[in-house]
């Protein structure tokens, strides 16, 4: 198997150290793990994310002229990622049977009726909508045209 910068491939962990963890390519290959590239968070102890003999997914960040390969398998699952985010997904809302009749009775649901709980509906998601915008912006505030 040919290693090039920017492939991911699969390995082996053959050694753990405090400062990253040795992969096992294959064909005798070798590359090393930096403990800032082992996960997507902030990693105090590297025995916590690994443990020898995992398979893991890796991506070449490095290979320098002395043949040493520098990985990361947070990169590997960040383009993971991505590529999960690219996947087409479907535009279309999600289908609501308005032919159902109303679990309280077996005559059919009235216009007026569906319209109200689509209303309902529509009303609950914009509430969890706003509600998460709020959070983003820093909760609940006013702003006041006064000086601070």
């Amino acid at each position: 198997m040919l290693l090039e910068v920017g492939k991911t491939v699969e390995g082996k962990v053959t050694g753990i150290t405090p400062f990253g963890a040795f992969i096992d390519l294959g064909e005798g290959k070798t590359g090393l793990v930096h403990i800032s590239e082992v996960a997507l968070s902030y990693v105090k102890d590297i025995n916590e994310h690994l443990k020898e003999n995992d398979e893991v997914t890796v991506k070449i960040i490095s290979i320098d002229n002395k043949g040493k390969i520098s990985l990361s398998i947070k990169q590997a699952l960040l383009d993971k990622k991505k590529t999960q985010a690219s996947r087409p997904v479907s535009s279309r809302p999600e289908e609501i049977d308005w032919s159902k009749k109303d679990s309280d009775s077996s005559t059919p649901v009235s216009f007026e009726e569906m319209m109200n709980k689509f209303k309902q509906l529509s009303d609950e998601r914009m509430h969890d909508i706003k509600k998460g915008m709020d959070s983003k912006r820093g909760g609940n505030y006013k702003r006041s045209s006064g000086s601070y």
